[in-house]
């Protein structure tokens, strides 16, 4: 079982309710781009996909009820849900593994504006290794523990064969890495002390197509 660092704010928060902090960020950022100052919480429920209920028990764990009468400021219940995920320190990123998925999460924009800066790519194959993807250069594997030293990264991104994930990860976590994301379609061994948070598409897939199954079958 995974542990995570946490404020005496964030202590407080339950697991499955900072699962959808992110939900309700998007949404409210999504409010906000559309110049929206104040929302109810019917409103940001129905754009975030929850029911108004479980989005007000949500919100109380950060200590915001909103006014009655005129709900919540989009700006500041934004910041609120910010501070509780973290996201007011840049937290930087190493990835491992620059194939097609690794190019692409090297060049996709969204990391910065949550406040994630890819600061390294690091992987095996010497044809990769010394080429630019996304205006960094591919550092060898054999370094990782000396890029995440000069980088400062503090969570990684595993984005390789399933194969070599466990690998990655346990260098990853030599290297201290205190956090993981991986795409890798396979369970990892960590101490109590990393985070691990995976991303497996044929699993999710998988489930769709479980659905679809049922919904084509009368009385299912």
């Amino acid at each position: 079982m995974t542990q995570v660092r946490r404020s005496a704010q964030q202590a407080a928060v339950p697991p499955s309710t900072v699962a959808r902090l992110p939900g309700y960020l998007r949404a409210l950022d999504e409010l906000a781009s559309a110049g929206v100052t104040t929302t109810s919480s019917d409103e940001l429920a129905r754009a975030a996909g929850v029911g108004p209920a479980q989005l007000r028990k949500d919100l109380s764990y950060l200590g915001s009820y909103g006014r009655r009468g005129v709900g919540y400021d989009v700006a500041h219940l934004a910041e609120q849900v910010g501070v509780v995920l973290g996201l007011r320190v840049e937290r930087r990123v190493v990835i491992v593994g620059i194939g097609y998925l690794g190019h692409a999460l090297a060049s996709y924009s969204g990391f910065a504006e949550r406040g994630f800066a890819v600061v390294a790519l690091v992987d095996v194959d010497e044809a990769v290794v010394g080429t630019l993807v996304g205006g960094l250069v591919v550092e060898p594997f054999d370094e990782l523990a000396r890029v995440v030293a000069a980088t400062g990264a503090t969570i990684g991104v595993i984005a390789t064969p399933a194969a070599a994930a466990q690998d990655v990860c346990d260098a990853l976590v030599a290297a201290g890495v205190g956090g993981i994301l991986t795409f890798a379609p396979r369970a990892l061994r960590t101490p109590a002390h990393v985070d691990v948070r995976a991303v497996d598409v044929a699993s999710e897939l998988q489930i769709l197509a479980f659905h679809d199954t049922r919904r084509q079958v009368p009385g299912a």
